[in-house]
Formats: structure tokens, C-alpha cells, sequence
């Protein structure tokens, strides 16, 4: 089992060098809040930029919980990350982290992550492209995730699925008939409880996610900066070569270390808040409806987070 198999490994340093130059202040939530139209149209516009669905699917998140298994790590740095991302997927409705469960987030650290993400792929191709439509990238992002030079890299699984069921949408390659006797060669039949020109009882569900640490790469970064990161990418499908340096966010820990925040900054924690927070609103069929969806519950849940704390300050 590669989990099992893996070879311990020390993170080392865990502290973050002081900044070499002066960063452009990002866009922080608070700068845009006192106009509500600035702030429907920022948090569309980190959307645009941070989402990256499988191709011609929709945003997909975990549907019920996460399993997080982390390997080559000195176990306390490893706890400690494991129960970051459990902790923020709790925070968004999910069960997380339970005892004998089958990791569906699995994090790896090595000293050469295009090498072993190279070597993963080969042995175990069918992990990272199924062979059915609507679930991943394509080849083209695969090629880059086993080549591009990245201190963090990571790979979503998704899957097409009946709203109504819980039931794959799509024919899975192997996938045999109801009583097992041939392979099925038709797609899933399902029914159709409300046909809609506008929305669909399809929805997309993460499966899984693999994201692979190049320890040599980290830059200074502290373990909870890390934690915070692994937690996003784990939970949001995210370009990796979104450039947000115009957001305050943690996905700015590597490109630009000085702009980046000690931990899951306001942006992060009201994306993930919107995505998991659109609810019917993510059967939209069209992609850009979905994206205005998630970048209006990212403005209504910031909104929602100032006034608890208005609210707490008057008492």
C-alpha cells in the first residue's frame, strides 16, 4: 500500500523568513465591504480566478466527508495538518477524519515531488484519469501536475451524480450490469424528477484529491501556513497557476511568501463558505450561473460574519 510504504521523512525549519522587498497591499475583504456591488464583483472575480472545475462540469465539493491520510512526515507535523483540514471541512458541514476510514485526501511529502508524482502516475494511471468524461482535467493538466516545478501540487477526482440518488451519473470503465453477469455498456438510467432548461438534478462530488509536498520547496513556510493551504486545495478545486496576487489569500504562500497571511485569510474561508454554501444553486447548468452563485453566498457569508461580530461587540 503506497501510504503504508512510504519512508518517514523531517519537514525541518518551520519559520518564515522575513519579506526581501515590499508587496502591493492585496484586496482584503474589509477594504470592500462598504459597497456591496465592489464586493459582489470582487468575489466573482476570485472565482473566475481560483476555480477550476473538471472540463465542462460544473464546481464540484465534497458531498458528505473527507478521510485525511498524511505520509512522510514526522507524525506531529503530520497531526497537526491532518487535523487542520478536518477542522476547516468541519467548519463547512463535513464529517471528517473518522476512525478506520479509507483516505479520500491523501498528502505526501518527498524530496522530489515531479519524480514521485511522475513514478504515481505510471504505476497507477487509472487513479488519476478514470476514463469516463466530466471527472478530471484532462491529459494536458496531468502532464503538468507530474512536470511543473511547484512546492505543492495536487490532483481532484470528481464525479457526475444524481442529486436525487446519490448515484453516478456516468458509465464507469469495468462497471458491470445489475446482476453482474456483463459489463454494462449503456449509460445509468436515471429519472429525471424536474426537468429544468436552467438546472439540472445532477451535481458534481469530489472523490478524491492527492496533493504531494516537495519538503526541499517549502520556503520558510510555518506548518500552519501549510495546513491552511493543504486545507484549500484539499476542499476547492484550485488552479495552480491562478495568479492572486491581488488577494489577500493563503494561496500566496509560494509565489509571493510577503503577501501571504498567517493561516486561511477572509477570502479563503468565505470562498469555501460560498461553495459549500450554494446548495441547489450548484445544479445550475450553466457555469457562469454557478460561478456568480458561489461568488454571491462568498459576499452574503462575509456579510453574514460581520454582523455576528457587530453583533457580539454590542453585547
Amino acid at each position: 500500500m503506497i501510504v503504508s510504504s512510504l519512508i518517514a521523512l523531517a519537514l525541518g525549519s518551520q519559520q518564515v523568513p522575513p519579506p526581501s522587498a515590499q508587496a502591493t497591499d492585496p484586496t482584503r475583504l474589509e477594504d470592500v465591504i462598504v459597497d456591496a456591488r465592489r464586493l459582489e464583483e470582487a468575489a466573482e472575480a476570485y472565482v473566475d480566478l481560483v476555480a477550476a472545475p473538471a472540463r465542462r462540469r460544473g464546481l464540484a465539493r465534497w458531498h458528505d466527508g473527507i478521510c485525511v491520510g498524511v505520509a512522510n512526515l514526522e507524525p506531529a507535523l503530520a497531526r497537526q495538518i491532518a487535523d487542520q483540514v478536518s477542522d476547516v471541512a468541519r467548519s463547512l458541514g463535513l464529517r471528517a477524519h473518522e476512525p478506520e476510514c479509507h483516505p479520500s485526501v491523501l498528502i505526501i511529502a518527498t524530496t522530489d515531488a515531479a519524480r514521485f508524482a511522475q513514478d504515481f502516475v505510471a504505476i497507477r494511471p487509472v487513479l488519476f484519469r478514470v476514463g469516463s468524461p466530466g471527472m478530471d482535467r484532462g491529459s494536458s493538466s496531468l502532464r503538468d501536475f507530474t512536470t511543473e516545478d511547484r512546492p505543492v501540487r495536487w490532483w481532484h477526482v470528481s464525479m457526475p451524480t444524481n442529486s436525487e440518488t446519490g448515484m453516478s451519473a456516468i458509465r464507469m470503465p469495468g462497471e458491470v450490469n445489475g446482476d453482474g453477469a456483463e459489463l454494462m455498456d449503456y449509460a445509468p438510467i436515471t429519472d429525471v424528477a424536474s426537468p429544468s432548461r436552467l438546472s439540472t438534478q445532477y451535481v458534481d462530488v469530489l472523490k478524491r484529491v492527492f496533493i504531494i509536498i516537495d519538503v526541499d520547496r517549502l520556503n520558510g513556510a510555518t506548518a500552519e501556513q501549510l495546513g491552511a493551504y493543504v486545507a484549500m486545495v484539499a476542499l476547492a478545486q484550485v488552479d495552480p497557476e491562478a495568479d492572486t496576487g491581488q488577494f489577500d489569500t493563503i494561496l500566496n504562500l509560494f509565489e509571493d511568501p510577503a503577501l501571504a497571511p498567517p493561516a486561511l485569510s477572509g477570502w479563503d474561508r468565505a470562498y469555501l463558505e460560498g461553495l459549500y454554501s450554494v446548495g441547489s444553486e450548484s445544479r445550475r447548468i450553466n457555469q457562469r450561473s454557478q460561478v456568480q452563485a458561489v461568488a454571491s453566498a462568498i459576499a452574503g457569508a462575509y456579510r453574514g460574519s460581520t454582523v455576528d461580530e457587530e453583533g457580539a461587540a454590542e453585547h
